[in-house]
Order: C-alpha cells, then sequence, then structure tokens
C-alpha cells in the first residue's frame, strides 16, 4: 500500500459496513480507512433494517460516516406501501445523505421484477420529497432502468450509478440522465474489468466517484491480499491509483475532485 499520503482525503461513497464480516472489528477497520487517507464513508442501508443499522453506525462516528437509507432491488418484494413512512423518516435524518441503494437487479431476480419497478418508483418518490440524492443499483435491466429514471429525473436533485460495471452504451445513457459514476475494485480485475479503463477518461471530474463496495469487490491487484479475502475502506486509495493512471492525471489530482464531488453531492462537511 504505497498509495497514501497525507495532503490527499479520500472519500468512499459505498461501503457495507454494517455487513456481518465486519461485526468483530468494525472500530478497526475505521481506523484503518483513516489512517490511509479515507476521511468519509457513506455506509450503505439495502433494507430498512440495515438503513437503520447504518444511520446508528454514523450517529457513533459523526464527521466521518454517513449513511443511505433504501431497499436494494433483491428485497423489493418485501417493501409494502406502509413501509415507505418509516423510509421516508429514516431518509429525513441529516446523517442519512442519499435514497437507496434502490434499482432493478434482473439478473439474480431474488424479487419478482414487477415487485422491483415498483420499489424503484416509490424509493425515487422518497428520493424527490427529501431533497437527496439517489444511490442507484441497476444489473441486467437497463432498458427498464433507464425508462423509470428519464421519468423520474426532473424531480431528482442528483443521483450516482453505484458500482458501475457497464459499457459504453450504459455510460453514455448515465451520463445523458446527469448521473455521477460510481468506480469500484471491478477497474483492478484484468479478467472483468479491463473495459473500465477505457470509459474512466471519459466521465468527467464533476461526476466521478470512488467506493469500495466493502466487504466485496476486493482488488484483484493488491498484494499481499488480507487473509480473510474481505474488502475495506482502507484499500480506496489502491482503487484510486488505477482510476488515475487510466484516467492520465495525478493520484493527488483523482483525490481531490472525487472528494469534492463526494462532498458536493451529497452535502458532506468538510473533514477536519
Amino acid at each position: 500500500m504505497s498509495h497514501y499520503s497525507s495532503d490527499m482525503q479520500w472519500i468512499d461513497i459505498g461501503a457495507n459496513l454494517t455487513h456481518e464480516s465486519f461485526a468483530t472489528d468494525r472500530d478497526g477497520v475505521i481506523e484503518r480507512a483513516r489512517s490511509h487517507g479515507v476521511v468519509q464513508i457513506i455506509v450503505t442501508g439495502a433494507s430498512i433494517d440495515s438503513s437503520t443499522a447504518a444511520l446508528a453506525l454514523a450517529r457513533r462516528h459523526p464527521g466521518m460516516l454517513f449513511a443511505t437509507a433504501g431497499v436494494h432491488p433483491h428485497h423489493a418484494e418485501s417493501l409494502r406501501r406502509e413501509h415507505l413512512p418509516q423510509l421516508a423518516e429514516c431518509l429525513s435524518q441529516p446523517l442519512v445523505v442519499a435514497a437507496g441503494e434502490c434499482g432493478l437487479d434482473y439478473f439474480r431476480n431474488f424479487s419478482p421484477p414487477d415487485s422491483q419497478r415498483r420499489a424503484f418508483e416509490w424509493q425515487l418518490r422518497l428520493a424527490a420529497d427529501s431533497r437527496k440524492p439517489v444511490f442507484l443499483h441497476q444489473r441486467n435491466a437497463h432498458q427498464d432502468f433507464v425508462a423509470i429514471l428519464r421519468e423520474h429525473r426532473t424531480s431528482l436533485v442528483g443521483g450516482v450509478a453505484h458500482c458501475f460495471t457497464g459499457g459504453e452504451r450504459e455510460l453514455d445513457d448515465y451520463l445523458q440522465l446527469d448521473l455521477s459514476i460510481g468506480i469500484t475494485g471491478w477497474i483492478n480485475d484484468e479478467r472483468r474489468g479491463n473495459h473500465l479503463l477505457e470509459l474512466v477518461p471519459r466521465i468527467p471530474a464533476q461526476r466521478l466517484l470512488l467506493e469500495t463496495d466493502a466487504p466485496y469487490l476486493l482488488p484483484r491487484d493488491l498484494e499481499p491480499k488480507p487473509k480473510s479475502r474481505r474488502n475495506e475502506p482502507m484499500f480506496l486509495p489502491h482503487i484510486g491509483a488505477v482510476v488515475a493512471r487510466a484516467r492520465g492525471e495525478s493520484l493527488e489530482a483523482c483525490a481531490a475532485h472525487t472528494s469534492a464531488h463526494a462532498r458536493s453531492l451529497f452535502g458532506l462537511p468538510s473533514s477536519d
């Protein structure tokens, strides 16, 4: 790990820190992130329970941790109209900075597509009402996903295509929708992510965000790899180094503009 400098500040816009794999050393994970220049982390909510847990965790680490509140498409079938006031209440909290993770996932279809579309539209309305950006998930559902977003886009204050792994067409559609693009350690995987090396230079600096999606998506090129094979926010600068090289910019510039955009989109305070 040679990508840390005290002059750089990084922001991880998506980490699943409420995941059970962090249960025994969560505070250590947060401190390791801080020691590697990751000064702020947005903790992803994927269900009402995990959103509530993400908010509780953010409250224990003011200034560094923030949360999203939403229901992942995998859990869409369990979301009922009577749950929406609880979700809206969560979104009203200052430390909750985005609505989601929400969207469509036809790859696994853990929830039926019609349930996914209904839950997605509900959450886009909540995002509009809360005046908070939306944290978006899409897999194998691009056409429906974009069609629904186009219907709601004018009422949304912004959004990010979380964990972008798509191709040129998907990127163009998202940029035309004025969405931000979240890049993870997928770009570090020479088997699956090489196409992203060609696409990230096309993302405007004011639209590019970085995330680990920890504990998932451990960068494949990381050496030495942790014995647990668990991804952590401390590895965000390692991802940033690959992104910076692909864009032909310095590591310092990459850290500066991705962090500035994260603060702008999510309304994060300046870090001490």
